[in-house]
């Protein structure tokens, strides 16, 4: 059976919603950069659309089911 790698939202490396931390995760990065990126193309860019986008990615990526907060 082949193991498909998955995009979740964090539940170890949040801040928020943990859509940064889970892409972090996904693309095995320091969270820390992946927020840098964010925050700097959020703020050069018109209207903050960065801030909608990630309120949808908020909904739309699925919380990480293999992590269990005990």
């Amino acid at each position: 059976m082949e193991n498909k790698k998955r995009l979740y939202r964090s539940n170890t490396q949040k801040m928020l919603g943990g859509v940064l931390g889970g892409i972090a995760e996904y693309f095995d990065v320091d969270p820390t950069i992946v927020r840098l990126i964010y925050v700097i193309l959020s703020v050069f860019s018109a209207c903050f659309p960065g801030i909608i986008v990630y309120i949808a990615c908020m909904f739309i990526i699925p919380k990480d089911p293999g992590y269990t907060d005990i």
